[in-house]
């Protein structure tokens, strides 16, 4: 039996997977920073091995993944889902707060595939990391979580022919809008009315975006068909590098690649802060 270890599955893209993966015959641990968030888990996964990783803490990785090759003693695959959203301008915030941001999402991804990867490389497995459409487009009021994904993308894209040769599979996968908690934690964990307050030359900026988000995660995907990726990821016979989970993803992305000097992109984006 095939192990993969999925962090972040307390709700949304990796409650999901883990779901998923269990189907396609991957025993799952099904790793969360507080494990009293598991109930929603273990409703779908009744004997779900669930366990505590912070991401931002080498300890809690270390020991998590020392107990998974201890319990199991084996890992065939790790899917990096944990993360935190943010919106914000580098005037209107520190930054301690920026790096914060990197933290969570950039050096937590970093910290857990250094302490997977012996395993992996001796399972000839997968490393599977959630990224965003915002690795590979910059976007307003998202410049600290957008530069965390763009240095995981890059970091994964430069990581994925040294590890390939040495047998294991690296794959990112690239979410648009996803209809999750994700928007909720970005609201709480940004303090958006208190940013909004305080804009000054900002704020008719960020009303426009704010708007402009709230349009399009109106008719976001879900966090099921996002996960399906996921899992067509972690299955395949030869799995791609680079995945969108949806047309509009796929056509997003496809603006910045076909940019060569990016004026098209700067186009588009600055559209969405209004006239």
């Amino acid at each position: 039996m095939k192990i993969a270890l999925v962090t972040g599955t307390s709700t949304g893209i990796g409650l999901e997977t883990a779901v998923l993966a269990e189907q396609a015959g991957y025993t799952v641990v099904a790793t969360m920073r507080d494990t009293g968030k598991a109930g929603p888990l273990r409703e779908r996964l009744p004997g779900a091995d669930v366990r505590r990783l912070d991401v931002t803490d080498p300890d809690s990785v270390a020991d998590c993944v020392a107990a998974v090759i201890a319990d199991h003693g084996q890992l065939d695959a790790l899917i990096n889902n944990a993360g935190a959203g943010h919106v914000g301008t580098i005037e209107l915030e520190s930054v301690d707060a920026v790096r914060d941001v990197m933290e969570v999402n950039f050096f937590g991804v970093v910290q857990v595939t250094k302490a997977a990867l012996p395993h992996l490389r001796a399972a000839r497995g997968r490393l599977i990391t959630v990224t965003s459409v915002g690795g590979v487009i910059g976007q307003p009021f998202n410049e600290a979580y957008c530069a965390a994904k763009f240095a995981v993308e890059g970091w994964m894209e430069s990581l994925a022919p040294v590890v390939g040769r040495l047998g294991v599979a690296v794959s990112v996968i690239e979410p648009g809008a996803v209809a999750t908690e994700f928007v909720s934690n970005i609201r709480a964990g940004s303090d958006l009315e208190a940013l909004v307050a305080e804009a000054g030359d900002y704020r008719p900026l960020i009303g426009a975006y704010l708007d402009r988000t709230a349009t399009s995660f109106s008719a976001a995907q879900s966090a099921h068909a996002c996960a399906q990726v996921v899992v067509a990821a972690l299955t395949a016979d030869e799995p791609r590098f680079r995945y969108q989970t949806s047309e509009q993803a796929a056509a997003f992305t496809g603006v910045k690649l076909a940019d060569a000097d990016g004026s098209a992109l700067q186009k588009l984006t600055t559209a969405w802060l209004g006239e």
